[in-house]
């Protein structure tokens, strides 16, 4: 695994960003996922719980829930998951408020299994207003997972936390993150899509605003941006046009959830359609 070390990551995706190239990342739900997203010439592949449930036909918010453990999950789909997976650095969703999680063994754990990095997932940083207040008043805050982010760093994990503002963004940089991601919320569209999103128009400057903060503790600091309206490599291509600082995308349902639905419910009228002669 010595090619995934940490300094061999920075200094491809540094290498990229250099040469113009963007980088793309992916979430994968299961072995099918990624072997796929590989085989498209992916940049990274990172696997949570969320993936699990989408690819089960449930809303990522599901990953959210006490519907099982995110990190026993994440462990799980590993032996799915990594022996797929010939020569792209797989990264674990590690869900930093767990108060029953030994984060020290764990973030070894993964290291061992062979993951090449981490990100903050599943993150509080997607719940809002009072419950959200209640959670980092009764010792569930975000900054466990910029904690938790900053051991993996210390580790020589490869980090790519979720930053949902400018504060998290510099929080995020100043633990030791190597790609910050601007999650800008649920991914819309689809069947099990969220409907409530930003505009598309909105997300350059929203993305350039938490770059910025990111880059003043670190200037060379890589930004991606996920989620909300940018769902369509389209979508996608907009934002890398109009954003000053943002140097590639991380897919996770349109990665994965909306080709497949497409490409199976198209399959599937195609041999409805079939008549006897």
């Amino acid at each position: 695994m010595s090619h995934h070390d940490r300094a061999a990551l920075v200094a491809k995706f540094q290498g990229m960003r250099n040469a113009g190239i963007p980088i793309v990342g992916g979430g994968a739900g299961t072995g099918l996922s990624a072997k796929c997203e590989e085989e498209g010439g992916i940049d990274l592949i990172v696997i949570y719980n969320s993936g699990r449930y989408r690819m089960a036909g449930r809303g990522s918010l599901a990953g959210m829930m006490a519907y099982g453990n995110a990190n026993d999950i994440v462990m799980e789909m590993a032996s799915e998951v990594l022996p797929v997976v010939k020569h792209t650095p797989v990264l674990a969703g590690v869900n930093g408020t767990d108060p029953f999680c030994l984060f020290s063994s764990f973030l070894d754990d993964l290291k061992r299994v062979g993951f090449a990095g981490v990100q903050n997932f599943p993150t509080v940083g997607l719940i809002d207003g009072m419950f959200r207040a209640n959670l980092e008043e009764t010792g569930m805050s975000y900054q466990l997972e910029v904690d938790m982010i900053a051991a993996a760093h210390e580790k020589g994990l490869f980090t790519t936390p979720y930053v949902f503002s400018e504060e998290d963004a510099r929080a995020m940089t100043h633990a030791g993150a190597d790609i910050i991601v601007c999650h800008l919320g649920l991914t819309t569209g689809g069947s099990i899509g969220a409907e409530t999103a930003t505009t598309l128009k909105q997300v350059p400057e929203i993305v350039d605003r938490w770059a910025k903060a990111a880059m003043e503790i670190r200037e060379d600091v890589l930004v991606l941006v996920h989620g909300g309206p940018v769902a369509e490599p389209d979508d996608a291509a907009y934002v890398l046009r109009h954003a000053d600082h943002c140097h590639g995308f991380y897919g996770a349902s349109s990665m994965e959830r909306l080709p497949t639905e497409r490409a199976l419910t198209d399959q599937t009228r195609k041999f409805k359609s079939i008549r006897f002669s």
